[in-house]
C-alpha cells in the first residue's frame, strides 16, 4: 500500500513537471490607458481635469480642507478659480486684440502690447463682477474642486466696449480704427450675438 502510494505521488509530480514546461505561457494582455478623469486616485467629475462650460469661459478653484471651516475653504476656492478665471480672459481678449489691431493695419507694436494690455486688465476687472461658480466636488482628502464660470457675451461686450474707449482714448490711433473693415474686425472678433 505505502509502495503503491509512493508510485502514484511520483507519478503526479513528474506529470504535473511536465505539464509545467509544456506549454508557452500565456501572455498578459496590455492593459487599455484610462483616460478618465482622476484626482486623488479616484473617478472624478470631467470638469476637475478640464474646465468646460458651455457658452461661458471657465477655470477652476481648488482649495484644501481647512480647520477655519467649509465657508472658508469655498472662499479660498473661489478667489483661485476667479484668479485662474482673471488669467484666461487676460490672455483670451490680449490675443484678440492683438489680432483686430494686425488686421486693421496698425504697425507700432508698442501702442499695440500697451493698448492689449490695458483692455485686457479692464475687461478681466469687469468681467469678474459677473462670475459665479457652477459646480463643486470634494475629494476623498477632503480637498474642494469648485467650476468658476462667467458668460463669454459678458466678457465679449466688456472687451469691445474697453477697445473702444481705449482707442478712443488716443485721437491718432483712435482715427485709425475709424475705418468700416476695423469696426467689422472687432465685430468678428467679440460676438456678443
Amino acid at each position: 500500500m505505502k509502495k503503491r502510494l509512493l508510485t502514484v505521488a511520483v507519478g503526479s509530480i513528474v506529470a504535473l513537471s511536465m505539464a509545467g514546461c509544456g506549454g508557452e505561457q500565456p501572455k498578459p494582455k496590455p492593459q487599455e490607458p484610462d483616460f478618465r478623469c482622476k484626482q486623488e486616485n479616484v473617478l472624478a467629475p470631467k470638469w476637475t481635469c478640464t474646465p468646460f462650460v458651455d457658452g461661458a469661459i471657465a477655470a477652476l478653484g481648488t482649495a484644501p480642507k481647512s480647520k477655519a471651516g467649509y465657508g472658508f475653504q469655498y472662499r479660498e476656492a473661489l478667489a483661485q478659480g476667479r484668479s485662474n478665471l482673471a488669467q484666461q480672459i487676460q490672455t483670451l481678449v490680449k490675443d484678440k486684440v492683438e489680432q483686430f489691431t494686425r488686421s486693421t493695419g496698425v504697425g507700432d507694436s508698442e501702442v499695440v502690447d500697451k493698448v492689449s494690455t490695458q483692455v485686457s486688465k479692464q475687461v478681466a476687472k469687469v468681467t469678474l463682477k459677473g462670475s459665479k461658480p457652477v459646480d463643486s466636488w470634494q475629494a476623498p482628502s477632503g480637498t474642494l474642486y469648485l467650476l468658476v464660470a462667467v458668460p463669454e457675451k459678458s466678457v465679449n461686450e466688456s472687451a469691445k466696449k474697453a477697445v473702444k474707449s481705449s482707442f478712443k482714448n488716443d485721437e491718432a490711433l483712435w482715427q485709425q480704427f475709424q475705418s468700416k473693415q476695423a469696426l467689422e474686425g472687432l465685430e468678428k472678433e467679440f460676438p456678443t450675438e
